[in-house]
């Protein structure tokens, strides 16, 4: 009786941390951004979202995932500038916008894991520096305008 309850015990675990949202590759040059419809080609400025139920919306820029407002959000997720094509945890990276390091879409914005590597970036380019809170900020007020 007390294996029958460790091997439910097991198997209901075992579920749940399969089920856990992660994310999804990036198909460079053959996926589209679910925003604007661009083909996704610059490593170093794609972004995703995954939801919590695992479906990836996928973004040749991390401004198109600003402006497409998903719900029910389980990652926020951006290439991380210094390695180009590796996705970070958005809602710890922070961000540059600077008009000398251009994006994509035009929104001049990059996002860097590690904050260190943002403010030498900052420090070369010029521009400003947002934290993840910020930055959604920033262009919800932009939307508004």
């Amino acid at each position: 009786m007390n294996i029958s309850r460790i091997i439910i015990f097991i198997g209901i675990i075992t579920s749940v941390i399969s089920c856990k949202p992660k994310a999804q590759p990036i198909d460079y040059g053959s996926h589209l951004c679910d925003y604007c419809q661009m083909t996704i080609v610059d490593k170093q400025f794609a972004a995703e979202v995954v939801t919590n139920k695992g479906k990836a919306y996928r973004y040749d820029a991390i401004e198109c995932m600003l402006r497409d407002q998903k719900e029910d959000v389980a990652l926020y997720l951006a290439c991380d500038y210094m390695s180009q094509d590796r996705l970070v945890d958005a809602t710890k990276a922070t961000f540059l916008i600077s008009e000398n390091l251009p994006s994509p879409m035009g929104a001049f914005l990059s996002a860097f894991e590690n904050k260190a590597d943002a403010e030498k970036m900052h420090k070369e380019k010029d521009g400003k520096l947002y934290d993840w809170e910020a930055i959604k900020q920033y262009f919800l007020e932009e939307e508004s305008e």
